[in-house]
């Protein structure tokens, strides 16, 4: 998992309250388990005017000119500026790989449906939650200013504006700390590698019969 530190990014505004996880990457692209290539169907029933279908190139398809992440001001953008119940609907963990493989890296909101919440950590994107008055505000400034960068420093816990304005975000203290060091559940566990393997040694030894397939090899 890539680690999260320091950003300084493009922000795109989207303040849509109550957006689902079937609205950030819709059912029909859910058949792979590989974390990427969901970014080209990001908000995909927002972005086109057609129905997408899995593994369609999306060269062709008529793109919806009244979508924000279609206006060429915010190509390449890095920072989503939202509502309030981001991520909300189904668990499926494609909606932060989705927002991840597009180029987000953090999701600015009011506040976050909980296991979107909990998916975002564990798949390097960050969701910081900031009061109502002060999304509206930011959001506001980005469509009024082309090329609205925010600068979001995790260690310290803040957002920064271009104009110097600082806000500060909570985030729990375990997931800060995994997501600064790039930690994943998968490589939290490995870090345990000598133990694991030490208790299972000393397993085979105490109780061999548990290693002991019905053939009479050992597994």
């Amino acid at each position: 998992m890539r680690a999260f530190t320091k950003l300084d990014g493009l922000a795109v505004p989207m303040l849509r309250a109550n957006v689902d996880t079937d609205a950030i990457i819709p059912k029909q692209f859910l058949k792979s388990i590989k974390r990427s290539g969901f970014g080209k169907n990001l908000f995909d029933a927002w972005r086109y005017l057609d129905t997408g279908e899995p593994d369609q190139d999306v060269a062709g398809r008529p793109v919806n000119p009244d979508f924000v992440l279609n206006e060429a001001r915010y190509q390449g953008a890095e920072v989503l500026i939202t509502g309030d119940n981001f991520g909300c609907g189904s668990s499926r963990e494609h909606a932060v790989w989705a927002l991840d493989d597009y180029g987000f890296r953090t999701v600015i909101a009011p506040d976050f449906a909980d296991i979107f919440h909990n998916n975002s950590f564990k798949s390097g994107l960050l969701p910081v939650r900031l009061a109502p008055a002060i999304v509206e505000q930011l959001a506001a400034e980005c469509e009024s200013t082309p090329g609205y960068r925010l600068s979001i420093d995790l260690a310290a816990q803040t957002v920064t504006t271009p104009s110097g304005e600082v806000f500060e975000f909570e985030v729990d203290a375990f997931r800060k700390e995994c997501l600064l060091n790039g930690l994943d559940d998968i490589e939290l566990t490995l870090q345990q590698r000598n133990r694991i393997e030490n208790y299972e040694s000393s397993r085979r030894k105490a109780a061999p019969w548990l290693f002991t397939v019905p053939d009479g090899s050992n597994s």
